[in-house]
């Protein structure tokens, strides 16, 4: 069961269809979020970090040249119509904007700039992914992938819809019986998981590689970051500063990941993902540690409490 919202109309997932010759389809040009939401008691959809969501399409909508402007309270809602058409308790939420039908934009550069080129929009509720609990209460075993991400390449640190590598590194970790796969920098330095973030816990200190936008400033040449500036990830390290614990964004080496006493993998999906084994070393005591047990009890806390 799926709930889809295509351009403007709510149509059946079987109608859900896009042209031919959209921009998304064929070159892999496009902007894409994955959110978690439901609909509570009341009847009322609910979207978790919602805004942050949408306000880091919007940017990276602008950055990249995809579209000028977004209109979020429109968007917002659009999304939240979704959820509450879908009508579960929880649901996995994708928002997709593509460059649009290669026809339109092929028509509005012989008509001049002053054409309006219209991008294509799809939001999809579906049933959530649900996660077994061991991997939150006893912890996973990631590996390393062989793909490197660019700090040179200006997309690397948006969300596109180019995930051919990622998900082919995860399709390997998966064949070795892996949850994860930590993605490294052509320069050696973590830029996190194929779909997910990374904070390690080390002597009482939060630790993350630095993300697009968090580049240190003054002098020298700041080397743009990979490493997407994930929402959940952001929560996460509000959530550490809350307890007092001090938290750098730095490059992070593959020394500092295992060496650390916890390693913590976030995305929307699942919230906090606690590692335990990298490939064939043991992180901290090879269990969840209580920083992870914490934090995944707090992320479960903040969805009861949206939905609520």
């Amino acid at each position: 069961m799926a709930t889809v919202f295509l351009d403007g109309s709510m149509v059946e997932a079987a109608d859900a269809r896009i042209s031919a010759f959209d921009a998304g389809f064929q070159h892999g040009v496009g902007l894409f979020e994955t959110m978690t939401g439901g609909v509570d008691g009341g009847g009322s959809p609910w979207v978790l970090h919602l805004e942050e969501h949408l306000e880091r399409l919007a940017g990276s909508a602008t950055e990249l040249g995809l579209v000028s402007t977004l209109r979020l309270a429109d968007l917002a809602d659009a999304v939240l119509r979704t959820v509450e058409r879908e009508n579960l308790s929880k649901v996995r939420v994708r928002l997709t904007i593509s460059g649009g039908d290669l026809n339109l934009l092929s028509r509005a550069a012989a008509d001049g700039p002053g054409r309006e080129v219209h991008p294509t929009l799809m939001i999809v509720a579906q049933p959530a992914t649900e996660y077994p609990d061991a991997m939150f209460t006893s912890g996973v075993m990631v590996v390393l992938a062989d793909w490197k991400a660019n700090p040179l390449d200006p997309f690397c640190g948006h969300k596109t819809l180019n995930y051919w590598p990622r998900l082919r590194e995860l399709r390997a970790a998966a064949g070795k019986g892996a949850a994860e796969a930590l993605v490294f920098q052509v320069t050696n330095h973590l830029a996190g998981g194929c779909v997910s973030n990374a904070i390690l816990i080390s002597k009482g200190r939060a630790l993350t590689p630095m993300a697009r936008g968090e580049e240190p400033t003054g002098g020298g040449v700041a080397v743009p970051s990979p490493v997407l500036p994930g929402v959940t990830r952001e929560w996460a390290l509000e959530w550490l500063g809350s307890r007092r614990m001090a938290v750098e964004r730095r490059l992070v080496t593959i020394e500092d990941v295992l060496a650390s006493d916890e390693v913590l993998l976030t995305n929307s999906s699942w919230g906090v993902l606690p590692v335990v084994r990298v490939e064939g070393h043991m992180i901290g005591k090879g269990a969840v540690g209580e920083i992870g047990r914490q934090m995944t009890g707090a992320w479960n806390q903040a969805l009861l409490a949206a939905g609520s």
